[in-house]
């Protein structure tokens, strides 16, 4: 595993991948514009379901682009690597996340009575220090 990250990490980024690279943000700053461009269309107002739409194809062909590049492959293997890594979590069962949050709460009134009395006993030697 290690070895083949090394292997990605040496391996310098060519002009290729800049050159996608660019491609893409200059397709994803086209499609915004786009969608605010043409808001009306020959005087008539178009859907915004269109101009999402389109938008979304934009974005989708501009991420295509991005992802054949070397740093696109690295963050594919990342979120595999990733998603691989949450499988093998143990999450806790019902019970277990009703019990931690009872407790919680429990603790957090019983903290929040405690800080009122220590307020109110401060607040009364204050009372009692000024004479007033």
């Amino acid at each position: 595993m290690s070895s083949k990250v090394d292997q990605q990490q040496a391996t310098p980024s060519s002009s290729l991948d800049t050159i996608k690279l660019v491609i893409a943000v200059l397709l994803l700053l086209g499609g915004i514009v786009g969608f605010y461009f043409f808001e009306t269309w020959q005087g008539e107002p178009v859907s915004v379901f269109f101009r999402v739409l389109g938008l979304l194809a934009v974005v989708g062909i501009a991420g295509f682009i991005a992802l054949q590049t070397a740093k696109g492959v690295q963050l594919l293997g990342f979120l595999k690597d990733s998603r691989n890594e949450v499988r093998k979590m143990v999450w806790p069962t019902r019970a277990e996340t009703l019990q931690t949050t009872l407790m919680v709460m429990v603790i957090v009134t019983i903290l929040s009575i405690f800080l009122w009395l220590v307020d109110m006993l401060l607040g009364w030697g204050i009372k009692t220090l000024l004479g007033s």
